[in-house]
Formats: structure tokens, C-alpha cells, sequence
């Protein structure tokens, strides 16, 4: 393979557009007027300030940096939201631009109707007063959002494009169970984390059948909430291994002496970690290793590949480092995470969204998404165990990646009809 250069950000964005046909780069201009404009329901867990229903349906409603600016080629008819909090912002905003709020799920993707009159469905079950089980997962009301929403599609007999907020589930049983409804009623669906399609610090643009040879993630904070985030990172980086995804032969979680071990006896490349560690900010100076809050999410696939996602407390990023086949050097990138304008990140993961509504087909698979729920699933499940290593023949997903660009492409303003010229 040619060496992977890091390449200037000038240069990449250029030869990216050039290869994804792009003509504008600017978030504010103006939509393409011949698009048809797509209606959604939106199903929320709660919605106040920078939640993720603000980030996403927000942008739907008052654009892409939520100024009122141009936005999607989305409209929101309907609104369903499980609880309301005292910074709630649903009623304003569904005051503001019209929308009503429906006291069921059934009711909101109906629009109050007898028949399924939007387009698509955005469901959100992140954020608010549910509980949390022994394994430290957020309990989220997913599946049952899911359940609801397709209940409806089988009762009205017709079936729209969902999009699930970050990991279904969060219980490995519930991911599958959607997955498999899914498949079964040919539910359009995607679901996922919002890093895969922010920008890049430094940017790094990996062909698909690269040649890898090993892998190292960084993580922070909660190992439920942020380790999601972070295993969708290293999956959309290492998916384009040769040979593509066949899923994970075995998951362990390891902390204290055992986790640094790895490293000691090669079984995970220091060097690697090295230049992952190098691309986060810290947040608490000394040694790495004596963060007493750490933990390793490792994980070998079937191709044999070793993967290791270190969760770290001492930073406050989320990086991947790679060994290239024929690179001395491993290179490596931070997910960044901007807030301003907005936390525009999620602008272009609700531009894949958008993608998905108006054609009908996922712009990512969404098998990526269930793989990871499964890893970090298992992960909590071999921590909760002592950190035993558990074999997840479960987990032997294949999928076939795609070259769904990341942040500052596609530009927002594109076509979403439209394919990605290749």
C-alpha cells in the first residue's frame, strides 16, 4: 500500500471534493431549491438545552448552526417527548414553529391521523431519569421506542426509515432485538454515535483494504456513555482493514496491573499507545498509569485482530492511533468534539440522516453500530464479572464498509437525493 500521508487540511479537502463532487463548503448556503422536503417524527427521551434533542431536532428547526441559518431538507411534523424536565425546550420550540406534541409514540408518527404521513422517524432515548443496572448501563428506553414505532408501521401497514440515536439497546439483548425487527420488517435503519463524522485532529482520510497491523483506541469518562462513543471511533477506523468486518471472537475488560501488562508483554503495541496518548489533551498531569479510574476494553476478531480501547480519566478526548503495513511511524487522530456553533458535529451526522430519509437506504450500515453495542455490552458484562474473557460468537457480524466521508463533507448544503459521486 502507498504510505498514508498526513496530509495538510487544505490538501485533503480538496481531494475529497474533488472526489465527492462537492461545489460549496460553506454550512450557510443556501439549499438546493429543487429538493423536496422530507417530513419527520421525532421521538425523544427529554429535551432541554444542548441535550441531543436539541442538537439534532434543533438543527431541523432553526438550521444547521441553530441560528435560524439554512438547515436540512428535513420538516419536523411531530414531536413525542417521554419526560418533561424543568429546562424542558419542547414546548417552546413546538410552539414556536408549529409543531404538535403528542402524548404517544403511535400517535406522534401518525401525526394524529389514521396512516403514517411522514417520511421518517428520529428516535432519540438519550438523556433523563432512568436506571441503571449492575453493569453501569444507562437503561435508556430504546427498544421500546423502537418497539412502539414499528408497532405502528405494522398496524397502519407501511414502513419508514429510522434512525436510532447512539447504540440500540443498551442491553446486547435489546441491540439484537431491534436489529432483528428491523431486518425482518425491511425497516430502512441506522443508529450510532456522532464522532465517527466530526472532524479530525490531525486529519487523517484511510482508504478502504487498508493494510492495518495494529490498533489502539483512547477513551474518557463513563465507560457506558463515552466508551460507546469511543468503540464507534475505532470501528469506523478499523473496518477498512483488509478483508473488511467479521466480527469479534472475544471480549475481556482488564484495570489495575493487568491492563498495563498488555503493553509490558506486547500483546498490545506501546508505540501505538503512545501516539494515541499524544493526540488527547490531559487533564491530570503524572504518569498514565497511575490513573486509578482507568480501564481496557480488549477485544480480539475473527480475522485475529487485536483491538484495545483504553477508557482513561486523566484525559478528555478521544483518539485512534494505527500501524500502517510499510509505515515506521503510527499515525493518529482525536475525534474532535466542538460546542461552537452549536456542537456541529451532529449537523453531519443529521446530514446522514437526511441522506437516509430521502433515499430510502442507510448512508452507513448500521451492522456497524450493532457490533459495537455488542462489544461494549460484553466489555461491561467481563467487568461486572471480575474481568473474565468472554468468547461472543454473537458477535460474528459481517459487513461491508462504506466511503461515507467524515466532517467538513459532505457539504451540508449538497443534494441529499443525490449520490456520492465516486
Amino acid at each position: 500500500m502507498k504510505n498514508l500521508r498526513m496530509m495538510t487540511r487544505r490538501d485533503w479537502i480538496a481531494s475529497v471534493a474533488a472526489a465527492y463532487g462537492v461545489v460549496s463548503q460553506r454550512v450557510n448556503a443556501a439549499p438546493v431549491k429543487s429538493v423536496e422536503t422530507k417530513s419527520i417524527a421525532a421521538v425523544v427521551s427529554i429535551y432541554e438545552p444542548k441535550t441531543h434533542a436539541d442538537v439534532l431536532v434543533g438543527k431541523i428547526l432553526e438550521g444547521w448552526k441553530q441560528d435560524g441559518g439554512a438547515g436540512p431538507a428535513l420538516k419536523l411534523s411531530s414531536l413525542y417527548v417521554d419526560q418533561f424536565t424543568d429546562l424542558d425546550l419542547s414546548r417552546k420550540m413546538a410552539a414556536k414553529y408549529n409543531v404538535p406534541i403528542f402524548d404517544s409514540i403511535e400517535k406522534a408518527v401518525t401525526v394524529g391521523t389514521d396512516r403514517i404521513p411522514v417520511d421518517g422517524v428520529i428516535s432519540i432515548g438519550e438523556h433523563g431519569e432512568y436506571p441503571i443496572n449492575a453493569k453501569g448501563q444507562h437503561l435508556y428506553p430504546r427498544r421500546r421506542f423502537f418497539k412502539e414505532i414499528t408497532d405502528t408501521f405494522q398496524k397502519y401497514d407501511r414502513v419508514v426509515p429510522v434512525f436510532n440515536d447512539k447504540h440500540p439497546g443498551p442491553v446486547w439483548a435489546d441491540a439484537k432485538w431491534m436489529y432483528d425487527r428491523a431486518q425482518e420488517m425491511k425497516v430502512p435503519f441506522m443508529a450510532g454515535s456522532s464522532l465517527p463524522l466530526t472532524y479530525r485532529k490531525p486529519e487523517l482520510n484511510l482508504p478502504l483494504g487498508s493494510e492495518i497491523e495494529a490498533a489502539v483506541g483512547i477513551g474518557y469518562s463513563e465507560l457506558d456513555r463515552y466508551g460507546f462513543h469511543a468503540l464507534e471511533c475505532f470501528q469506523c477506523l478499523v473496518e477498512r482493514r483488509r478483508g473488511a468486518e467479521s466480527g469479534v471472537e472475544w471480549v475481556q475488560y482488564l484495570d489495575g496491573d493487568a491492563m498495563w501488562n498488555v503493553l509490558d508483554e506486547g500483546l498490545v503495541s506501546q508505540a501505538v499507545f503512545d501516539a494515541a496518548l499524544a493526540a488527547v489533551p490531559k487533564v491530570r498531569q503524572g504518569d498514565v498509569r497511575d490513573d486509578p479510574d482507568a480501564g481496557l476494553f480488549l477485544f480480539k476478531y475473527n480475522d485475529g485482530f487485536v483491538g484495545a480501547l483504553f477508557m482513561l480519566q486523566s484525559v478528555n478526548r478521544t483518539s485512534v492511533a494505527l500501524k500502517l503495513k510499510g509505515q515506521e511511524k503510527p499515525v493518529a487522530t482525536q475525534f474532535e468534539e466542538r460546542t461552537e456553533p452549536a456542537h456541529p458535529h451532529f449537523a453531519y451526522l443529521l446530514k446522514s440522516i437526511e441522506r437516509m430519509i430521502h433515499t430510502g437506504r442507510p448512508s452507513y450500515p448500521v451492522e456497524r453500530t450493532l457490533l459495537t453495542s455488542g462489544m461494549l455490552d460484553r466489555a461491561l458484562t467481563s467487568r461486572l464479572q471480575g474481568g473474565k474473557r468472554l468468547e461472543t460468537p454473537e458477535l460474528a457480524i459481517r459487513y461491508q464498509p462504506v466511503d461515507y466521508p467524515h466532517a467538513p463533507l459532505p457539504d451540508l448544503s449538497a443534494n441529499p437525493s443525490q449520490p456520492l459521486a465516486r
